[in-house]
């Protein structure tokens, strides 16, 4: 429960870990929707985030997992990745950290099931013999990785991604992922800033099809400029059309979620953040889980634009 204890969770048993895999996600998010006006559930969201972070690659769904069963993990990886990739072992009596992996297999082009699946719920189609199938997702089973704290052997090499994170470089790369991310920047002289206490926007231009456009007042703080344009980015990214009050709440607390994801990998000292959960308080369970996808996605695209 919100009031628990931050004692980790674990998925010993075979014939009952896919059940209380789903379980657990689903009781995390039901907690923070019980609870989501309470500044216990900010912080549960906020330690979320922390681990999305570290894995902005992975599904809310592994990141939640990830975070009740070791919630100070920094990299993972399989029980042979470990070895034949990083020469390291996972130490005797270690526990497995358990996530949901891809089952990637021939399948059908009607139902989209694999051959033995496509059969059993007895889809007709038989246009082309499955050995012509191409191969797509079908699903996801319970797969085992370890920290690496979990593992001893030779040390890890250093990755780029942690030393990129200087504000006024940041600021820089930002813009030249303008155009993957679809928008028009700039930044306007603090004299002339047309758009009061606001630090940013972003506008969308009456009629066409034409891209909106971002603008962030200039301002001493490189910092400050990277994290506003994250955020307006993700505006662009996931909030077009007319919102009333009550939606534009919610969404706010989307963009500083993945201004708070993107800003923490790049190095940005997001110590000031805070998260007031109060305006998804008429928010079913579905609709958290899609604010957590919607959030965990497009910091993985910013990211992965930044990166390339």
């Amino acid at each position: 429960m919100m009031d628990s204890t931050n004692s980790s969770v674990s998925f010993d048993e075979a014939d009952t870990r896919d059940a209380e895999m789903h379980s657990a996600i689903d009781e995390w998010i039901d907690d923070l929707v019980a609870a989501v006006d309470d500044a216990r559930a900010s912080q549960r969201f906020q330690d979320w985030l922390d681990v999305q972070q570290r894995f902005h690659d992975y599904s809310y769904r592994n990141t939640l997992l990830i975070k009740q069963q070791c919630p100070e993990a920094t990299k993972v990886a399989g029980y042979r990745t470990w070895q034949e990739e990083f020469d390291r072992y996972v130490t005797e009596g270690e526990s497995a950290i358990w996530i949901w992996a891809p089952i990637i297999t021939t399948r059908c082009p009607e139902c989209e099931n694999s051959p033995s699946y496509h059969e059993q719920i007895g889809c007709e189609y038989d246009e082309t013999p499955p050995e012509e199938w191409s191969e797509g997702l079908v699903g996801f089973t319970p797969a085992s990785v370890f920290d690496v704290s979990q593992t001893e052997g030779e040390p890890l090499p250093e990755l780029a991604t942690e030393a990129a994170g200087e504000a006024g470089d940041l600021v820089g790369r930002l813009f030249d992922i303008a155009d993957a991310v679809g928008v028009s920047v700039r930044v306007v002289p603090d004299e002339v800033w047309r758009h009061g206490n606001a630090d940013g926007v972003c506008e969308w231009p009456d009629g066409g099809d034409e891209q909106p456009v971002v603008e962030v007042r200039d301002r001493p703080e490189r910092a400050a400029i990277a994290g506003t344009l994250i955020h307006e980015y993700v505006h662009a990214l996931l909030h077009s059309g007319a919102l009333d009050e009550p939606e534009r709440a919610k969404r706010e607390v989307e963009a500083e979620a993945v201004t708070y994801i993107v800003g923490r990998h790049c190095g940005l000292d997001m110590s000031g953040s805070a998260f007031y959960l109060a305006a998804w308080d008429s928010e079913s369970a579905d609709a958290i889980r899609d604010r957590l996808q919607r959030i965990s996605r497009t910091a993985a695209d910013l990211l992965g634009f930044l990166e390339e």
